[in-house]
């Protein structure tokens, strides 16, 4: 019989959940979101909660309902080589090609690089983050108090210090919000977008990522029963979800009212420093900018320790777990010195691709129960899925990539044959046809088996 957790311990998962999940680049994104958006902020933000906040608890909800301890072991469900495959590049994205280097950027983004005169930025990026990737390697290296010193001091400073900036802001705006005008897709489709941009947060893979922490919490606390723990991490997530979708809009909001001063900065990073400075000075901008680059720190150890040792488990007869830590260091420095700006606009056709297979991941395991886990629907949603998302990712590339791969080939009959194409959501129809296949031969399988 599972025991019910108390008001104390639910406030204690709450706390956990939004540790996993919140670090300084879910900053960012929506501060430049909200520049962008101007007037259209309210359905841009409330696309990007949809998948900035809700598709992690549904995908650690969906972990603990289908019974999985790992990442590995959830998508072994539609197959194991695919789950190899559908792992590293998981990691391989909130690691060491884009969330790991992008700690060091936002780090340098919003603490160095408003300070720098014209010229200097690269050559200060390289000193910086390869000082930065040292003190990461040192503490993967060696596991020390400072990973729970920074996270029970600084993570709280540092969201106190955004609590501050952020109803300082919302009390004195710079500027209405409805006076600008949204730019670019956001002026025909600033939902879509929204949805689209949340997919930066990279919280979703996380969630099937690191979703086993708090499972495991859940049932060192008493709990057992599948359901008993999808439903104790829905509630324990109700808290940190909401706080963290509030957060989401009212920075969403900040970054469309900073328009009319600042206008469109290059990034967020940018943008949080210079709201940062016009309330609070330039010691306001530097605090900011030393209390990111704590909480950035310790994501990027937290990131290392946990890539280098799922590749270490994977793939046991390769490096051992110190060289792992060595080779996504190293190769983190070098995507880092690309430049905040250029490692998002790289990322983008990665996650273009990697998100519908998460999506359609986490919706199978939440429904797996109504066709007993059976692995020809997995199968059946996820071919399709990978093909179309595909697609996507092919779309998603510069015009110089496109016509070097001649990718017009496949894009414009794709344009044409397949529904919402045009807003980089190809994949959801192909995906649907392909649940109606599976339940198909799951019906004839339980008929004739």
């Amino acid at each position: 019989m599972d025991r019910k957790l108390t008001a104390k311990e639910y406030m204690f998962l709450s706390s956990m959940l939004f540790g996993l999940f919140f670090g300084a680049g879910n900053l960012i994104f929506p501060v430049h979101m909200g520049q962008q958006a101007g007037a259209a902020v309210w359905p841009a933000a409330a696309g990007f909660c949809l998948t900035g906040v809700g598709l992690p608890l549904l995908g650690i909800a969906a972990m603990g309902l289908s019974k999985s301890d790992g990442m590995f072991e959830m998508g072994c469900l539609a197959g194991r080589k695919y789950s190899y495959f559908f792992t590293c590049l998981l990691y391989l994205t909130i690691g060491p090609l884009f969330a790991i280097p992008r700690t060091a950027t936002v780090s340098f983004s919003v603490g160095v690089l408003p300070l720098l005169p014209q010229g200097r930025e690269k050559a200060v990026l390289c000193a910086f983050s390869a000082l930065f990737f040292l003190v990461v390697l040192f503490f993967s290296l060696r596991p020390s108090g400072i990973l729970t010193w920074v996270g029970k001091i600084l993570n709280p400073l540092f969201l106190l210090f955004l609590g501050i900036l952020t109803v300082t802001a919302l009390l004195r705006p710079m500027g209405a919000a409805a006076q600008s005008g949204p730019v670019g897709n956001y002026a025909a489709m600033s939902f879509s977008q929204g949805f689209l941009d949340g997919y930066n947060t990279l919280d979703a893979p996380a969630a099937l990522a690191f979703g086993i922490v708090l499972i495991t919490a859940i049932r060192q606390l008493g709990v057992s029963s599948p359901q008993a723990i999808s439903a104790s991490t829905v509630k324990a997530g109700v808290f940190s979800s909401a706080l963290m979708a509030a957060i989401y809009c009212m920075l969403a909001l900040v970054g469309a009212q900073s328009r009319a001063v600042y206008g469109i900065c290059a990034d967020g990073g940018e943008a949080l420093f210079r709201i940062g400075t016009h309330y609070f000075g330039t010691f306001g901008g530097v605090l900011l900018g030393i209390t990111v680059t704590f909480a950035c720190l310790k994501t990027a150890i937290g990131l290392i320790t946990s890539c280098a040792s799922t590749f270490t488990e994977l793939f046991p007869r390769t490096l051992s777990y110190r060289a792992y830590a060595i080779v996504f260091c190293l190769f983190s420095f070098g995507v880092a010195n690309f430049g905040l700006s250029r490692i998002i606009q790289l990322s983008l056709p990665v996650l273009m691709f990697l998100y519908p297979l998460t999506i359609t991941l986490i919706l199978l395991a939440l429904g797996g129960r109504w066709f007993g886990y059976d692995r020809r629907v997995f199968t059946a949603v996820t071919i399709p899925t990978v093909a179309a998302a595909a697609l996507d990712f092919l779309n998603a590339l510069p015009d110089g990539a496109k016509a070097a791969l001649h990718a017009q080939a496949l894009l414009e009959p794709a344009r044409r044959l397949l529904p919402f194409f045009s807003i980089g959501m190809g994949w959801t129809v192909p995906a649907c046809a392909g649940l109606a296949v599976g339940l198909v031969l799951h019906a004839f399988k339980k008929r004739h088996p």
